[in-house]
């Protein structure tokens, strides 16, 4: 790895100020860097200089009433612990639970994962799940996209070169969950996995599946077989055959197609059955 210009801004504006100044295509963001400065050793990224947001006053966990408001640079590890969390979002604390190991997320951070975008996130699908924003930081000023709008692809996101994801916000508590299927815990990607969560607010259901590249996706019309509240057998079935077919599922290295299409059934009857209270 080559040496490093460390840039370390104290405030918000000298976050902003520093990014501007700096050349984007040698510039790389350091929130967690459980992942970056894997990728800066191995070569697969390459960077002149290191933007770090540690000393940035982002460590933030806020609830507005039944809007939770997560500063980019929290610990997973403190989000995993937070008691409300555990029992308002029990989807995102899954999909917390499935990054890594408790060390690991003594480090990673939520913006940091969002940042990096990968097809097999255990984030991503959850928080599109629960219709969470992303709120970006820039020379402008603050914009709030949704997670579904801001991960493009595979490592592709809507930030901008001047931008800083600052930021996550989830509307409303919900009954969620996340499910996933892998062969060794806490050392494997999945294979594939699926969030749910039903709103209190506008009494509907949110599917997402993940994997599989290029990026998590929401299947908006396999969540309205689900129907209400507490969905019958049969709903849950009719869901399943909509994501087997409408998805784009596709193999990898890790896993086949027609796997993964094996998969759906059993994972979207097991999220479901855990956010109903059902158990996992």
């Amino acid at each position: 790895m080559a040496d490093l210009d460390l840039v370390t801004p104290a405030t918000s504006d000298e976050a902003v100020a520093a990014l501007r100044t700096l050349p984007p295509e040698e510039t790389a963001i350091l929130a967690g860097g459980t992942d970056l400065l894997f990728d800066l050793e191995e070569g697969r990224l390459s960077a002149r200089h290191l933007l770090s947001l540690r000393r940035l006053p982002w460590r933030t966990l806020d609830w507005n009433g039944p809007t939770l408001t997560i500063g980019s640079t929290l610990p997973l590890r403190t989000l995993e612990l937070d008691p409300e969390v555990r029992t308002r979002l029990p989807g995102l604390l899954e999909g917390v639970r499935a990054v890594g190991s408790v060390a690991l997320r003594h480090r990673a951070t939520l913006g940091g994962n969002l940042g990096r975008s990968a097809p097999a996130s255990d984030l991503v699908p959850v928080l599109l799940a629960l219709d969470a924003e992303v709120e970006l930081l820039g020379p402008t000023g603050t914009r709030t996209l949704s997670v579904d709008r801001f991960v493009q692809g595979s490592r592709r996101t809507a930030r901008g070169p001047s931008e800083l994801i600052r930021a996550v916000r989830i509307p409303e508590a919900r009954p969620s969950a996340y499910v996933l299927q892998r062969v060794r815990p806490f050392h494997d990607i999945s294979h594939m996995a699926i969030a749910v969560s039903f709103s209190p607010s506008d009494r509907r259901w949110r599917v997402a599946v993940a994997g599989f590249p290029p990026r998590p996706i929401l299947l908006p019309e396999a969540a309205t077989f689900l129907g209400g509240e507490h969905p019958d057998a049969p709903a849950v079935l009719r869901a399943a055959q909509e994501i087997t077919e409408r998805a784009p599922i596709v193999a990898d290295r890790r896993a086949s197609e027609e796997y993964r299409r094996q998969l759906v059934r059993p994972l979207l009857e097991r999220a479901v059955r855990a956010a109903t209270g059902g158990g996992g």
